[in-house]
């Protein structure tokens, strides 16, 4: 069983169930969690900005052409 590392609250994910770079999501307090090792299984905190900067440079791709 995988615990969420903000709140400590049960994730609801078996540690054998999991796959590197997987996001998990806290239910009690939403924090995304990144799979970063599966031996031992490691979360670390997902970076919201990275997120919002590969949807600015998908969104350039997909026909800004100025």
């Amino acid at each position: 069983m995988l615990y969420c590392p903000e709140c400590e609250t049960s994730l609801d994910v078996e540690e054998d169930e999991v796959d590197e770079g997987e996001v998990l999501s806290c239910p009690e307090c939403g924090s995304d969690f990144a799979v970063s090792t599966i031996n031992p299984v490691e979360l670390k905190p997902v970076d919201e900005e990275e997120e919002y900067e590969e949807d600015d440079e998908e969104e350039n791709e997909d026909g800004d052409y100025s």
